[in-house]
């Protein structure tokens, strides 16, 4: 690599926690203090690519004292206040970029909600009405059919076991209802979507319901609605047996027969009680807490078995969205009508003030969402049509996917190196090969 021998250098060694053959020589080399990360890259590919012939070359991030670099190394060293008269020791991992832009999926109407927990299915909701099931880019296996209004939030109730091929869900909607389904892992081959109806309807609010969270343990289920509540549901599902709802025919008044479903019905458990405006999202990290964000500028912490309202975060703005993850699973992540992600530490009692904020997003956030095997990463969704990958060790993200073409309403991850979205476009969107871990 030629280089200006009146540059100022530094000596630097690159060191990584990735496995073979990632792992460059570890002596110390003379590098330009003005370089850059895409220069830091070159660097070790070369490195690798000389003690490999065949090496492809790939993209790399660099953290220094734990944080990634995100200018030139001079710079970031007096920022830092790092002497540039020792060895430095700069860490490599990979860099979170998505490898690969999936072709879209399509839908009739904006995509709301989607789901990504199960690393066989995706699951999406839609301003339709209709909810799908898909195995793949492009590849739909089930439509979930039955709600009479926009699909705003969907959930499944068993990523983790797949029980004798049946998948179970729920979805929330704007016609004031949650429904459950149940679905064969089996169906829907030869590019035929199999169309399912409910095995329950659950009806308990009195509004629009906007969010729906699952308790993986239990099996229970809590929901979000504008009547301001927070209704806890038993879903029953080691009991749903028998057919779907089936369907009887009335007349209206004009004559025309129109479908009715007939199916389980279901009351609330349990309601939550404290917000004053609308319950925009809710997380179900652990057995006994729950979590939700509303439009009256709060998050609640509740204590599932009691209902009682724990702790509150309190900002200037409603919230649309709501992640908790990051260390030890404790960490909120939220964002709404602002540009701004916020993340606030609830082990840090008698403050309101988020411990890491990011604002690279042009309009307002719709969705968040924490790696569920990284401390560190986390990704939102905006209006401003981006999604945006994070690593709390830097204040810009590390990766922007701009795949869509209006508003992105929903995101999340999938398989644990897939981001998955859907938006005003219509279409469900993957970026795969994103390397977190």
């Amino acid at each position: 690599m030629d280089v200006d021998m009146d540059e100022r250098q530094i000596q630097a060694r690159f060191v990584t926690k990735l496995n073979p053959p990632f792992k460059a020589p570890p002596s110390a080399i003379t590098i330009p203090a003005t370089v850059t990360r895409l220069g830091l890259s070159t660097i070790v590919n070369s490195l690798l690519k000389a003690g490999d012939p065949e090496w492809e070359t790939q993209p790399f991030d660099f953290l220094i004292d734990g944080e990634l670099v995100r200018m030139s190394l001079d710079r970031f060293l007096l920022a830092k206040g790092i002497s540039a008269e020792k060895t430095l020791e700069i860490e490599y991992i990979k860099a979170v970029v998505p490898r690969k832009e999936e072709e879209p999926s399509l839908h009739d109407d904006w995509v709301s909600a989607v789901d990504g927990s199960c690393s066989r299915f995706i699951l999406t909701g839609c301003y339709d009405g209709f909810g799908r099931v898909w195995k793949g880019a492009g590849v739909c296996s089930h439509i979930l059919e039955g709600h009479t209004d926009v699909i705003t939030s969907v959930s499944i109730i068993n990523p983790l076991g797949i029980i004798n091929h049946l998948l179970y869900s729920t979805t929330a909607s704007k016609d004031q209802t949650l429904r459950l389904w149940k679905m064969d892992s089996e169906e829907g081959v030869d590019d035929v979507p199999a169309k399912i109806r409910p095995f329950k309807i659950l009806r308990g609010h009195s509004a629009s319901v906007g969010s729906v969270a699952v308790d993986l343990c239990t099996k229970q289920i809590c929901s979000g609605s504008w009547d301001c509540r927070v209704n806890l549901w038993q879903t029953d599902v080691s009991s749903a047996e028998g057919d779907s709802v089936s369907i009887k025919k009335r007349k209206t008044k004009n004559g025309t027969e129109e479908p009715q479903l007939e199916c389980f019905q279901g009351a609330p458990v349990s309601t939550l009680v404290g917000h004053t405006q609308q319950v925009s999202s809710l997380v179900w990290p652990e057995l006994d807490t729950i979590y939700s964000a509303s439009w009256d500028h709060t998050i609640r912490r509740w204590d599932a078995e009691t209902g009682k309202d724990v702790s509150s975060i309190i900002c200037g703005r409603p919230f649309n969205c709501l992640s908790v993850g990051g260390e030890g699973s404790t960490l909120v992540a939220a964002g709404g009508s602002t540009p701004i992600l916020r993340i606030w530490d609830p082990r840090k009692p008698g403050t309101s003030a988020p411990v890491y904020q990011f604002s690279s997003h042009t309009s307002w956030i719709s969705a968040c969402q924490w790696h569920s095997k990284s401390w560190f990463h986390l990704l939102s969704a905006s209006y401003d049509g981006k999604v945006m990958l994070w690593d709390l060790r830097t204040a810009w993200p590390v990766s922007v996917i701009e795949s869509h073409e209006d508003k992105v309403l929903c995101a999340d991850w999938w398989k644990e190196d897939c981001v998955i979205s859907g938006g005003r476009d219509s279409k469900l969107r993957i970026s795969s090969g994103v390397p977190v871990l």
